[in-house]
């Protein structure tokens, strides 16, 4: 796929900057009042009611690492690449009934905050450290390069000047109106994109269908990426080497199956089994940019109900972004017969822009292109607002100025939030101009790094209160040493070999599951060989506790709001999720 400048008529533009004018009308009235706090600034007041928590929630993980990445990804892997989706209802549910309770009754600003209150200021400071990090460069970077990619397709820009574009035209309502602007902001956001999604999705079946229908698309879309017609298994045939470590050319490859085998290079069934473990937990419940929308809920039942409505949301959004993948791959693109691995990897990341080209007609086309936009400017503001709100609540205040009026902290999180985005631009312009990989794969290896030590320490800390803040930084230090060590086995001593040992470290999903196991561990050892004193010193409402009268909050008090009802809805419907995608098909 060549670069080329796609053709937008004038209701194009009309769609797409019409959406931009009602976004920033949304962003301005939820964020004119000027007399407010820096709770109001950093977390809405806690006001925010249960549909704005839960597609906040998403708005803000949804990004171009899902359009751009994880469409890409599909048309490489196959649906196995739709798991990391799946299996956050596992961790939803985790989240809903038991760690919400403990965020909320806490009334902490950050998750940070509510470390130092279980552990000790080291692990906040360290914490927030790698977060406002992480924010930089595993998600604000990223995500802006994959914006870039739109103007580049679409417009012909510059990779610079794209990235300085996205970057700008996405934060700015972030600083300016805090995180009430950013919330409200993504209800709008997240009802495009699901439309917008969805339709690209539907026009996809339809043309593969060749005009009879949805239902004889989805049949060649399946039966193409089973390898049932001859150039798709000689693709897979030849490709399967780069897909299963150690494998050979002619060895067999399910695209259509979410259990895929252990030398898996992105999805091994251990990411399917244990990635709440290892990266759900630090990015549903510890990683402040999704947990930010907790804090502001209005109380506990808005704050859990919220999270159902995510849960949901989940369970449709492989149906937006990577079952696209899946349409693509079947209507033969022609990077497909490249025999350069990069390059098919790389052009992949084009797979839903051109897409849109060819299936999109007029206006619609502009409405896509707004939803590709929202879920990079809903990602940019949540992540540019969480790593301001770290910077200075758990920074700035705790550590050099804790007296201040309210205006200067809400002053510093606006000049904070203003250079962590140029960092972040400066990061995607790197990205775009060096470097050529699928932004979903980068995207999850980084946070199989970062993750894992911190997983750790908070579902031990949680559950346990002899874990103290010892125990952490140990159990931090030595993850992050496991986690190096890993990457060195990867690239260096174990990098050209084809054994067995090698093909199940080199998976990046393994080696976040080895390194949060040695954390585990560590952890658990550290945890015996230290003092029980500090044990009464830790408040039943940081740690788990069956008898503790907040598990039993905000339930629903009617038969249509009960969390329990929909919450089990959800989950049955992702056990038949499964069950058609590892055994059906």
């Amino acid at each position: 796929m060549e670069n080329t400048i796609f053709e937008l008529s004038f209701w194009d533009y009309f769609a797409f900057f019409g959406y931009f004018v009602l976004l920033s009308f949304i962003g301005y009235w939820y964020g004119r009042k000027k007399d407010e706090s820096s709770a109001d600034y950093f977390l809405a007041g806690r006001t925010l009611p249960w549909y704005v928590v839960g597609s906040s929630y998403i708005a803000a993980n949804i990004s171009t690492e899902h359009f751009i990445g994880l469409i890409g990804a599909a048309v490489i892997y196959g649906i196995s690449v739709a798991t990391g989706e799946w299996s956050t209802v596992i961790a939803f549910t985790f989240l809903i009934w038991l760690f919400v309770p403990y965020l909320l009754t806490s009334k902490v600003y950050t998750t940070p905050e509510y470390l130092e209150l279980r552990f000790n200021k080291s692990v906040r400071v360290i914490f927030a450290v790698v977060s406002v990090l992480a924010n930089i460069f595993a998600f604000m970077g990223p995500v802006i390069y994959g914006g870039s990619l739109i103007l580049i397709e679409f417009f012909g820009l510059s990779p610079i000047l794209s990235c300085f574009i996205i970057g700008i035209t996405t934060g700015g309502w972030a600083i300016w109106g805090g995180l009430k602007s950013v919330a409200f902001m993504d209800v709008l956001t997240i009802l495009i994109m699901v439309f917008g999604g969805l339709t690209v999705t539907i026009l996809g079946l339809t043309y593969l269908g060749d005009g009879n229908g949805i239902l004889p698309g989805f049949s060649k879309m399946l039966d193409v990426n089973s390898g049932g017609v001859a150039w798709a298994k000689e693709w897979i045939d030849v490709n399967v080497p780069n897909i299963l470590k150690g494998a050979q050319q002619g060895d067999s490859y399910n695209r259509l199956s979410v259990i895929q085998p252990l030398n898996h290079y992105s999805n091994p069934w251990t990411h399917w089994v244990f990635s709440f473990f290892y990266i759900g937990l630090w990015y549903t419940v510890v990683n402040q940019t999704m947990v930010q929308k907790i804090f502001a809920a209005k109380n506990m039942y808005h704050a859990r109900a919220g999270m159902v409505l995510a849960s949901f949301l989940k369970l449709l959004l492989p149906v937006i972004v990577v079952i696209p993948g899946l349409i693509f791959f079947a209507m033969k693109p022609e990077f497909l017969s490249s025999t350069d691995w990069s390059f098919q990897s790389e052009q992949a990341n084009k797979t839903y822009i051109v897409m849109i080209n060819i299936l999109v007609p007029t206006f619609m086309k502009g409405i896509l292109l707004a939803a590709l936009f929202g879920a990079i400017q809903s990602t940019v503001s949540s992540v540019l607002n969480s790593t301001s709100t770290m910077f200075t609540m758990d920074l700035y205040q705790d550590i050099y100025k804790k007296n201040e009026t309210q205006e200067h902290y809400i002053s510093v999180g606006k000049v904070s939030g203003l250079l962590f985005l140029l960092l972040s631009v400066g990061f995607a312009v790197l990205l775009a101009t060096v470097t050529k990989v699928n932004l979903f794969i980068l995207i999850q290896a980084l946070y199989t790094f970062i993750a894992p030590p911190f997983s750790a320490i908070f579902l031990l800390g949680m559950l346990w209160k002899r874990v103290n803040g010892k125990d952490a930084l140990i159990t931090i230090f030595s993850g992050f040493a496991m986690a190096g060590f890993l990457k060195f086995l990867e690239f260096g001593p174990l990098q050209d070999s084809v054994s067995e040992f090698a093909n199940a470290i080199k998976p990046f999903a393994n080696q976040g599951l080895i390194t949060w196991t040695f954390s585990m561990v560590v952890c658990v050892v550290s945890a015996f060989l230290t003092s029980k004193k500090g044990e009464n010193l830790i408040g039943n409402d940081l740690v788990f506790n069956i008898k503790g009268e907040a598990l039993r909050e905000g339930l629903g008090d009617k038969w249509y709001n009960r969390i329990f009802s929909w919450w089990l809805l959800c989950v049955l419907i992702l056990v038949f999720i499964i069950i058609f995608f590892s055994v059906i098909v």
